[in-house]
């Protein structure tokens, strides 16, 4: 493990103190209810397999290695039971910035107190970021080896042998290669994690889909649409910073969102980066922002973004805080 990492770690808050009586009432009505941390290397596809958990769009996806900061719960409820899926960052090793040691404290905290463990990796493989995640899971929690990526396998014999090796490595609760993709493996997927949720109430509310504001999203959303856009050019100290967020009815009585944005670079030469020529990839990025978060809210949004350097951030613990990191 990184010695470099704070000696303190939260947990996810333990489920709340229950009374004889609302247990009672849980186990009447059948009630499952657990907590169940999605947790890998970077870029191996939890934010997909969490949005395709949920059914809709909460974690936000790109090619960056670093696109995943904060710990984003995912509910779904389905019959009787509820499952409360926690979508971490993926565990760093190569910087040891200020930021790295918040993604990595989340990892941490997500794996401290769960029914479950989805510990994701790409269908064949297994490299020594792999390993340094496996080596964080505490025992006595049950881990559900998830060999994601199966599309991407040519030669699916050689798969078997494999999870031999894995076998070896870890006394994995249960073995589950698929696709994140694939409709018919997420519904086996919830097959199999429904038998690990304990019998107690519900968490959140039937209708709830995550625990996070629309604000975050919006930030979240940004932040994807501008590593998309600037691919590897732009380093992966970028953030984006929410200075307003304002809800109002509009004239046919639907729901209006004006937002602005400031988007966090370290360097003059990539605010010109982000910016573009003419500030046509500004732009572009605002589009597409804008014409998503119109479909997660389902309302019209006016968005402004803006670009502004500061330099060293992603390595000041204050400043870190003040941006919303843990």
């Amino acid at each position: 493990m990184n010695d470099t990492l704070p000696p303190e770690i939260p947990a996810i808050p333990p489920f709340p103190g229950l009374s004889a009586s609302t247990l009672a009432t849980a186990q009447a009505n059948g009630q499952h209810c657990g907590l169940i941390a999605i947790v890998g290397k970077p870029n191996v596809g939890k934010s997909t397999l969490l949005n395709a958990l949920v059914g809709q769009k909460i974690s936000i996806t790109s090619r960056k290695a670093q696109t995943t900061r904060h710990r984003i719960t995912g509910i779904s409820t389905r019959a009787a039971a509820q499952f409360v899926f926690v979508d971490t960052p993926g565990f760093q090793t190569l910087h040891n910035t200020a930021l790295n040691k918040s993604l990595n404290k989340a990892v941490l905290g997500a794996v401290g107190d769960v029914d479950l463990v989805l510990f994701v990796v790409e269908a064949g493989s297994f490299t020594p970021a792999d390993a340094k995640v496996l080596a964080l899971l505490k025992p006595g929690v049950p881990v559900v080896l998830l060999a994601n990526k199966l599309d991407n396998v040519h030669r699916r014999a050689e798969i078997a042998p494999w999870l031999q090796t894995m076998q070896e490595r870890h006394p994995f609760s249960e073995f589950v290669p698929m696709s994140a993709k694939n409709a018919k493996d997420i519904e086996r997927l919830f097959g199999i994690c429904e038998k690990y949720l304990p019998e107690q109430p519900w968490m959140y509310g039937e209708d709830e889909l995550t625990d996070r504001s629309e604000k975050f999203l919006a930030s979240e959303i940004v932040r994807e649409k501008l590593f998309r856009f600037t691919g590897d050019e732009l380093p992966y100290t970028s953030t984006v910073i929410i200075d307003k967020f304002e809800e109002e009815m509009g004239r046919n009585h639907s729901r209006l969102a004006r937002i602005a944005a400031t988007i966090v670079v370290e360097r003059d030469g990539h605010k010109a980066m982000v910016i573009g020529e003419k500030g046509e990839r500004l732009k572009r990025i605002g589009t597409e922002a804008r014409q998503e978060l119109e479909r997660l809210m389902d309302c019209k949004v006016f968005l402004e973004l803006w670009v502004k350097v500061r330099s060293g951030w992603a390595d000041d613990a204050d400043r870190l805080r003040s941006f919303g990191y843990e």
